[in-house]
């Protein structure tokens, strides 16, 4: 026997339970609801694509001008326009050749919108920081007029540790040249005119290519006197491109590709290729007519950093350290005795017969500190010795003093006896603080510096401690 069973509306049945699986409760109230006439919704399906192809295409002719402007916008702006922290849209680059104060908000868009930027990393309480300040003040506004400008800034690096940390800063004052965004941490003098001459010579090309005789004027200006320069006359780039980028710190290096018999007058070579060693700051200068290779090149460069006679003081005793040849150094009572000339002329004229050995020179009333601790406390002076610039010298057994008089024989005696091994080692005294080494002396400053901060702190606490005691009693 059949049962018929009530009649339900298929849609309200359906709508039940969509409602009851999403809505719970709420899905008694969807049968209040008829269905939607068929062909209403079928309509509304039916407009729907044609609706999203509108808005898409409003959406295209509205991007499109957005598009074309942010790709008619400079890099620089484009890069800086969605900076972290809340960057400038741009980075506006001073002209007026002050020091740019930069912190975390505007230091990444500073490196994106300058090639050369050359930052102090400094703390407030610093004192070589503070000294620092006015070397850079004075440099600022030659090297942001420099046909290729050099932009300085400085970063309070105690305030923004967090920027300091990103490029490893750990002493201060710290000093980086952002090359086109690549930092390197500069490390050499920090008074204003070598400083100055520093930078120029870091920005400037591996190797210099002359094309003219006013060319080469103009490089040998450029290159001032505080450095030696190399330039190749009919020398192809390539021989000497690997030097140019090796010893770039410490020197200029160009070819000359035109030049008329005046430059081969001027600079006395007569026939090329020739490369040319001119010192400017000691009047020196010599020619190397190869063989281009080998080692042959690399030693006359090497070699012809240095003058023939080096003036020893605390700026060329790193020079001296760094070429890694000995020196035969002469202690003289005062570099500015009347026989001095005489006896350095003697000691160049040595040198240019020795090219194994560095010849220098020091005045005891110039740098008395550095000559004691080659005994020369009850020595006759001039004292003439070999120094390997590390922790030994030797002596020449009876050759140890210049006479006055002939000092030509005397050092030529010297140097024979040194060849011949007729020496004594003697161990270079441990009394000066320039042989110490800056950084035992600053390692021993920061140790007294930890003492004194935690003996203030000890007693600091022991001061909040006695009230407290006295408060729980």
């Amino acid at each position: 026997m059949l049962r018929l069973l009530p009649l339900e509306a298929p849609a309200a049945r359906h709508s039940q339970v969509c409602g009851s699986s999403l809505l719970g409760r709420s899905s008694v109230q969807t049968r209040a609801h008829p269905r939607a006439p068929p062909l209403k919704a079928e309509a509304a399906r039916s407009n729907r694509p044609e609706r999203e192809r509108s808005a898409t295409m409003a959406l295209r002719r509205l991007l499109l001008p957005l598009v074309l402007l942010f790709a008619l916008l400079p890099p620089g702006r484009v890069a800086s326009a969605g900076g972290d922290g809340g960057e400038p849209a741009e980075f506006e680059i001073p002209r007026d050749g002050t020091v740019v104060e930069l912190d975390e908000s505007n230091f990444d868009a500073a490196v994106r919108a300058v090639d050369y930027l050359f930052v102090d990393f400094y703390a407030p309480w610093c004192g070589h920081c503070k000294r620092l300040a006015p070397q850079l003040d004075e440099a600022a506004p030659v090297l942001a007029g420099l046909s290729t400008p050099i932009i300085i800034a400085k970063v309070n690096a105690d305030k923004y540790r967090k920027l300091g940390s990103k490029y490893g800063v750990d002493g201060f004052p710290t000093l980086m040249l952002f090359d086109h965004g690549v930092p390197s941490e500069y490390t050499d003098s920090r008074k204003a005119d070598l400083l100055i001459e520093n930078l120029k010579k870091l920005v400037a090309p591996d190797v210099s290519v002359l094309e003219s005789d006013s060319s080469i004027k103009s490089f040998v200006e450029a290159a001032g006197i505080n450095f030696p320069l190399f330039i190749g006359f009919g020398v192809d780039e390539s021989l000497i491109a690997e030097y140019g980028a090796k010893y770039k710190k410490k020197a200029w290096f160009s070819t000359a590709k035109d030049f008329s018999e005046d430059m081969m007058v001027l600079y006395d070579f007569d026939k090329f290729p020739a490369l040319v060693s001119v010192n400017p700051k000691y009047n020196e200068q010599s020619v190397f007519y190869g063989p281009f290779e080998g080692t042959f090149l690399e030693d006359f460069i090497r070699q012809s950093l240095l003058p023939l006679t080096v003036p020893t003081n605390r700026e060329t005793v790193k020079l001296l350290k760094d070429d890694g040849r000995k020196v035969v150094l002469t202690i003289l009572e005062d570099e500015l005795d009347e026989n001095a000339p005489q006896l350095v002329k003697v000691l160049r004229s040595a040198a240019n017969a020795n090219h194994d050995l560095v010849f220098g020179f020091v005045g005891v009333k110039q740098w008395e500190e550095f000559t004691e601790t080659f005994d020369v406390k009850g020595s006759q002076l001039p004292k003439i010795i070999v120094w390997d610039t590390k922790e030994e010298y030797e002596v020449v057994e009876g050759s140890e003093r210049l006479e006055e008089g002939d000092y030509g024989s005397q050092v030529s005696r010297f140097l024979e006896g040194y060849r011949s091994g007729k020496t004594i080692k003697k161990n270079v005294g441990r009394g000066s603080p320039s042989l110490l080494g800056l950084n035992a002396i600053y390692i021993l400053i920061f140790l007294v510096a930890i003492l004194v901060a935690l003996m203030y702190f000890s007693r600091q606490g022991e001061e909040e401690e006695r009230p407290r005691r006295t408060h729980q009693d």
